[in-house]
């Protein structure tokens, strides 16, 4: 069968060969004696982060007290070289548009 790549280097796979092996978005490519290789992969992305945290050599107790830490309320570090804020904020003064608009809200009848 023939399927041709794209100028993006996209490559579409005939809906038959894609049948044939399953129901995957992932494939494993390869280049072998001037062939490519596509192996279907399933990712197991919960089996991947036990393994990563296996490797990390990371217990329960570890994983919990991450969590605990995470859910913590955390304040800010206060620097301690830091001068005191000398600025105040004003309200911000009113755009033209606002000013015609509640203008024209005082000048309506009610009816």
């Amino acid at each position: 069968m023939l399927a041709k790549i794209t100028s993006k280097n996209q490559l579409t796979l005939p809906k038959s060969l894609t049948q044939a092996v399953g129901a995957t978005e992932y494939f494993d490519v390869e280049a072998r004696g001037g062939q490519l290789i596509l192996t279907p992969v399933r990712i197991q992305r919960g089996d991947a982060v036990r393994s990563k945290l296996a490797e990390l050599d990371l217990t329960d107790d570890d994983m919990a007290d991450a969590v605990a830490w995470g859910r913590s309320a955390q304040t800010a570090p206060v620097l301690v070289n830091e001068p005191p804020a000398n600025y105040k904020i004003s309200p911000a003064a009113p755009t033209k548009n606002s000013a015609k608009k509640s203008a024209a809200n005082k000048t309506k009848p009610k009816a």
